[in-house]
């Protein structure tokens, strides 16, 4: 409540409303009454009076709190329109006063401790049902209830049908039904939109907002993504101002040490679109090496509390897309003078290391420098060199002090999966050149133990000075995750004992005792699924995966917003401020601001849902560019490997591709399949033939779905108008499915087909 002494007694009009207006907490008829001191019948009084002010249209609300008249519901739907530094604020969904007026703007309060789930972390476009009340000058909105994405906004393509009726395909393959469209906005069948309902009534139908253009178009894909998922793509020019002003800030030679005269290289992909990080080492004549990894000094030009900071936190990190990059920070900072490009003058954070002869990192030290890369290479340009005898000494010798670091990765023992990673090429009209698996060499994990060496210091580095730090977690398995584990491998008669530490060691060894290569690949989708998620947060609980006790993420700032944390942490524990240049505008220190050195979880659980965020749209779109290149192979039989068993059917992959599909059922044969959940296996009850995770198949692509990224696959052996079987009673029912047109040209999913004029 406000601090200042009011009036006792029945109070006015006005006097109620300069209450509610000015009050900190829900301004309802019990705090009327205590603020003005009202007893008895002076409460049956103002009770008359807020009805009386409620029917002349001075206020509104209900029994427990009110509001000023044209104010917002004390219950009602709003709309997420931005995360400022990790608060989530957001309009009504329905705003009634004239057009002059603009709406005002919540700030949402989210629960806290366990009651918040990270995956129900709010983003823009979100739409809730929150309790709503004034507080002083401004609003503030508890969520009641998420509201489903399908049941709101849905991104999806026109289709027409026979009666020339609109229907929306939706593009994400989890909603299977097409909705109609009751106000087209313009749209053409074919056309690539966003919709939202036309009114309460599902019967009202969708009415389109925007129009996006060809879904096939180049860079549709990585548009679906990024629409579908609300991720911030356009910078505001008020954060183009300050990265402009950020870039042309002077370096002081004087205050950064000097490393110009190291060859540092940076090794990266060779469609990079930045360079964070380069390494430099040089034996110390004791059979270990000192080594620098420079990374770009971004904490200098992007200062706590302005527009651009605001933005950089608001995306999280950078996404990258085959076809394009959303970056985190503007491109004149992240593709110019942030990146350590080759021959010119950079700032950098450095992060000087001592690895003795066992590769153990004895000693390291943290410095701001200025830094002159000698080269940019390719990671299979510094492998060839390497492998061919022609590399120059600065490139020799980092592959000889990564063998030490190799030496005390083994030593350690972390999780050791083979994850391939899907790699889009495009030509360059933005088609689809090739789709392969990225291959992995010893030049990715020269930089990788780097890198990872590089974080374990800034961890440790702070906690010695007993400051903030934004870890990298990775909690070990759940005991639920594990007694799951250990039921799939009682099948393969192994045991997982769980009266024993779990450690990644465990895993491996597990992993390394299987000789027979389907048996491997079954147990190592199972211990991949009993892992937990990584994130970020302030209290240290270690790193399972990387078997570490301290990790936090330091080298790579330009695209991930963990990493610039870290840095201004740094910089405020070991004193590494800069001076600041004189006249003009005065930019801010460049370490940590008070107020995220008051409460890292709040930021650190927002850039860990910006994270996820990310992870799905890339792994959205790759899927989309594999369907696409697909679509042209349907009818082709691929070798595959089971991934997943459901009673529904089975997951299959494309090996060497990647391209998933799901394998229906219904295409398995004629004979009912039982499932056995504890296995992950289908088993025929007639035939006694099992369908498990990890099994070689030879598989007909039967669909490839560019828009939803979605694919289907039936058995080679089964032919097309094979008999289903009625789940229900059993019967063999020996009528066809009439097959739909899909819009891209395939047979549609349920949902997404027309036939004869009608949706279904």
């Amino acid at each position: 409540m406000v601090k200042t002494k009011l009036p006792q007694g029945l109070p006015t009009r006005q006097q109620v409303l300069d209450f509610i207006a000015s009050s900190d907490e829900a301004a309802g008829k019990r705090e009327i009454a205590k603020a003005f001191g009202l007893k008895g019948t002076e409460k049956i009084a103002l009770k008359s009076l807020l009805k009386d002010m409620a029917e002349e249209g001075l206020i509104d609300g209900n029994r427990t709190a009110f509001h000023r008249m044209g104010g917002v519901p004390r219950v009602t739907v709003l709309r997420v329109v931005e995360i400022d530094e990790g608060e989530a604020l957001a309009i009504p969904d329905t705003w009634q006063p004239d057009d002059a007026t603009p709406p005002p703007r919540l700030r949402i309060v989210e629960p806290k401790g366990r009651a918040r789930s990270r995956e129900a972390a709010l983003k823009a476009g979100d739409r809730i049902l929150a309790r709503t009340e004034e507080a002083g000058k401004g609003w503030l909105a508890y969520p009641m209830k998420k509201i489903a994405v399908r049941e709101e906004q849905l991104l999806g393509v026109i289709e027409i049908d026979g009666a020339g009726k609109g229907w929306l395909a939706p593009v994400d393959k989890r909603v299977r039904n097409s909705v109609p469209v009751s106000d087209l906005g313009g749209a053409a069948e074919g056309q690539l939109v966003l919709a939202e309902p036309a009114g309460r009534s599902p019967r009202a139908g969708m009415k389109v907002t925007e129009v996006l253009g060809d879904p096939l178009a180049p860079r549709a894909f990585s548009l679906i993504a990024i629409h579908k998922h609300g991720i911030p793509f356009v910078f505001p020019e008020k954060a183009l101002e300050e990265a402009r002003a950020a870039a042309a800030l002077p370096l002081s030679e004087d205050m950064r040490e000097d490393l110009r005269h190291l060859p540092i290289v940076a090794i990266d992909p060779i469609d990079a679109r930045d360079h964070d990080d380069a390494i430099w080492a040089q034996p110390d004549g004791q059979g270990g090496f000192n080594a620098v990894v420079a990374i770009a000094d971004v904490s200098f030009y992007v200062r706590p509390g302005g527009t651009l900071d605001r933005e950089a936190r608001k995306r999280g990190n950078s996404v990258y897309f085959p076809d394009r990059v959303v970056p985190m920070l503007p491109e004149v900072l992240s593709a110019d003078v942030c990146s350590l490009k080759s021959g010119a003058d950079r700032a950098a954070m450095a992060c000087h290391l001592t690895i003795d002869a066992h590769g153990r990192v004895t000693g390291w030290r943290f410095t701001r420098a200025m830094v002159r890369i000698a080269e940019v290479i390719a990671y299979e340009e510094a492998q060839r060199r390497i492998d061919a005898g022609e590399a120059a000494p600065h490139l020799a010798h980092l592959w000889e002090a990564w063998r030490l670091l190799e030496k005390a990765r083994h030593a350690r023992d972390p999780l050791e999966l083979e994850l391939p990673e899907r790699r889009v090429v495009l030509d360059a009209a933005g088609k689809i050149a090739e789709v392969a698996v990225r291959e992995r060499l010893d030049a990715h994990r020269v930089v990788e133990d780097f890198m990872i060496a590089a974080n374990v210091a800034a961890a440790k580095a702070l906690e010695a000075k007993v400051a903030p730090v934004v870890y990298r977690i990775h909690e070990p398995p759940s005991r639920e995750k594990l007694i799951a584990l250990k039921d799939y491998l009682a099948t393969f008669d192994r045991k997982l004992a769980l009266g024993q530490v779990i450690t990644p060691s465990l895993f491996n060894r597990l992993l390394k005792d299987v000789s027979d290569e389907a048996e491997k690949a079954l147990i190592m989708e199972a211990v991949l699924r009993s892992q937990t998620q990584a994130y970020y947060g302030p209290q240290n609980a270690g790193h399972f995966g990387l078997s570490l006790g301290s990790y936090a993420h330091f080298t790579s700032p330009i695209r991930r917003y963990s990493d610039l944390l870290v840095h201004r942490a740094l910089v405020d524990a070991y004193d590494l401020e800069q001076p600041r240049p004189k006249g003009g505008e005065v930019p801010p220190a460049t370490g940590l601001s008070d107020r995220d050195r008051s409460d890292l979880g709040r930021v650190s659980e927002a850039i860990s849902v910006a994270e996820r965020r990310a992870m799905e749209a890339e792994r959205e779109t790759i899927d989309r560019y594999v369907a696409a290149w697909l679509s042209a192979r349907v009818g082709e039989v691929f070798d595959t490997r089971v991934t997943g068993v459901q009673k529904f059917g089975l997951f299959a992959t494309i090996v060497g591709l990647g391209g998933d599909g799901l394998v229906p059922i219904s295409t398995l044969g004629a004979e009912r399949f039982g499932y056995d959940e504890k296995a992950h296996r289908l088993i025929g009850e007639q035939s006694g033939v099992e369908f498990a995770m990890g099994m070689m198949l030879k598989l007909r692509l039967a669909e490839a779905n560019p828009l939803t990224g979605a694919l289907k696959f039936e058995p080679v052996d089964v032919a097309e108008g094979v008999r289903r079987i009625e789940r229900r009673g059993g019967r063999a029912d020996s009528k066809p499915k009439p097959k739909g047109k899909f819009i891209a040209g395939q047979r549609g999913r349920p949902g997404n087909i027309r036939h004869q004029g009608k949706k279904r």
